[in-house]
């Protein structure tokens, strides 16, 4: 299990410009696997009787999964236990991820522009380590300079330590820690962090708010728009 305690230092041209970092969510900003954990749970609670509608996934779209289970425990009235609703839906989401993931549009560009300018790239997931460690396979580890899960912080999104622990490990002001994130729990962990957020909506939809740049897509991201967030917030003026 990767811990999230052993500093690394901060390079590139984050001093210079502000920008110390950027810190990715995973599911729905870098790769494609929200509607994977749709699959998977709803093909589960079919099989046990219960039929989850398009309103339902408005609210389990950016887990964290103790939350995604105790809202379908509620909704459904199902009696199986968090523990094995939460292993059942992992092992679905899986075998659905068997013959790869795929990446959301611009994610490789921008992280093949982070990796080239020397800025640390590190990925903030509420998924569990075994599930980042697949992804990963698809994603490529070597464009993080670490990644940090839902299960090795104490709470996850939409609180804000794994951000917290993320800047802390690089040894970052989290205000010029740039954010990318799609849903509003994600969102809802940056800005508690103090950091500055560029939401890219992928099911539930992210208004605008000061600190909080939405885009409709990573392919609208670049090192000059995220130096200038960083600068920006460190200024005190977005």
């Amino acid at each position: 299990m990767t811990t999230v305690s052993t500093p690394v230092r901060i390079g590139g041209d984050g001093e210079d410009s502000g920008l110390h970092a950027v810190l990715l969510d995973m599911d729905g900003t870098l790769v494609d696997t929200e509607d994977s954990w749709w699959q998977a749970e709803v093909g589960l609670f079919a099989e046990l009787g219960h039929r989850l509608t398009a309103e339902d996934r408005t609210h389990v779209v950016g887990g964290p999964m103790t939350r995604v289970i105790d809202y379908l425990i509620t909704r459904t009235g199902v009696t199986l236990s968090p523990a094995e609703l939460t292993v059942l839906i992992n092992q679905r989401f899986v075998d659905l991820l068997a013959g790869g993931v795929p990446l959301m549009p611009g994610a490789e560009r921008l992280l093949n522009t982070l990796a080239a300018h020397g800025v640390p790239a590190a990925l903030v997931s509420a998924s569990h380590r075994h599930i980042i460690d697949i992804v990963l396979r698809s994603l490529g580890a070597r464009h993080f300079a670490f990644t940090v899960a839902g299960d090795e912080v104490a709470r996850t999104k939409p609180h804000p330590d794994p951000y917290l622990a993320a800047a802390a490990r690089l040894g970052a002001d989290p205000a010029r820690c740039v954010v990318i994130e799609d849903t509003p729990t994600g969102v809802a962990a940056a800005e508690a962090a103090g950091c500055p957020v560029i939401a890219i909506p992928s099911i539930a939809p992210i208004e605008p708010a000061p600190g909080r740049l939405v885009l409709p897509s990573l392919e609208h991201v670049d090192l000059a728009l995220l130096r200038t967030l960083a600068g920006t917030r460190v200024r005190g003026g977005v």
